[in-house]
């Protein structure tokens, strides 16, 4: 079925297409959405009594920004770190060596779990901590998977 729209919806329509628009990290919008004047030195930061301060729109402009960002830091975490620490180590002390201290590896869980205690860190500590264990239930999940795979078909 064909629309026919009148010419003043399609003069509407056509002025919303060619209007740029501001967008999270326009100064203009982070100084009417604070109220300050933006400034040309600073136009990354707002003014404030400190020294500097993140851009208002940092955690404001989405709101799954600090869960993305804890769920994939968590994961990254969890990949990373063991397999730098035992390359490492590898490289400093030798393959036995290696076999006896690579257990201490656990000990960096205390940094997703030191996140959890200020308030100020809870929420991407939370998610972190979620990104370091869903992962580690992925890997194993599809490590069991696989073997419970390979035993039954040689079986």
């Amino acid at each position: 079925m064909l629309r026919i729209r009148s010419a003043a919806t399609i003069e509407v329509m056509d002025q919303a297409v060619e209007t740029p628009a501001t967008t999270a990290t326009d100064p203009a919008r982070v100084a009417a959405v604070s109220g300050d004047a933006p400034s040309s030195a600073d136009a990354g930061r707002e003014p404030s009594g400190r020294r500097w301060q993140l851009p208002g729109w940092w955690h404001r402009d989405h709101p799954v920004f600090v869960p993305l960002a804890g769920f994939f830091t968590g994961m990254a975490f969890i990949i990373l770190v063991p397999g730098t620490y035992a390359a490492i180590l590898k490289s400093m002390v030798g393959y036995e060596r290696t076999e006896e201290l690579f257990p201490f590896v656990l000990l960096t869980l205390v940094v997703p779990i030191g996140l959890l205690v200020p308030q100020h860190t809870r929420k991407f500590g939370r998610y972190m901590l979620f990104g370091v264990l869903a992962t580690a239930v992925v890997v194993v999940g599809v490590a069991v998977g696989v073997l419970w795979f390979l035993l039954n078909r040689d079986g």
